[in-house]
């Protein structure tokens, strides 16, 4: 059972940093593709990054410069490191994860931590 989850949200103050982790059940390189989304009330889920197995990195271009995503492999656990963030940034940010396996997709999603940037 593929189980990914999510920690480290939170309430900050603008201009402030949060970092996100997401935990997987299996070995993370058994994912194509791993990344992160956000959904704001109100608004569709958004991608905000992706990594690759090989470790292709792609961000959104509004999100370039403030949020770096990693991994640790020897812990199973992707990072979102979150910085500068604005009020515009608050969202429930979801953990994915994407396996293609004998050509079948199969994609994974964390329940979700809550961000909250407000003063």
């Amino acid at each position: 059972q593929v189980q990914l989850v999510e920690s480290g949200g939170g309430l900050v103050q603008p201009g402030g940093s949060l970092r996100l982790s997401c935990a997987a059940s299996v070995n993370i390189f058994t994912f194509n593709v791993m990344g992160w989304y956000r959904q704001a009330r109100g608004k569709q889920r958004e991608l905000v990054a992706t990594m690759t197995q090989g470790g292709t990195i792609h961000y959104v271009d509004s999100l370039k410069g403030r949020f770096t995503i990693s991994r640790d492999s020897a812990k199973n656990t992707v990072y979102l490191q979150m910085n500068s963030l604005t009020p515009e940034d608050t969202a429930v940010y979801y953990c994915n994860g994407l396996q293609i396996i004998l050509g079948r997709r199969n994609e994974y999603w964390g329940q979700g931590t809550q961000v909250t940037v407000s003063s």
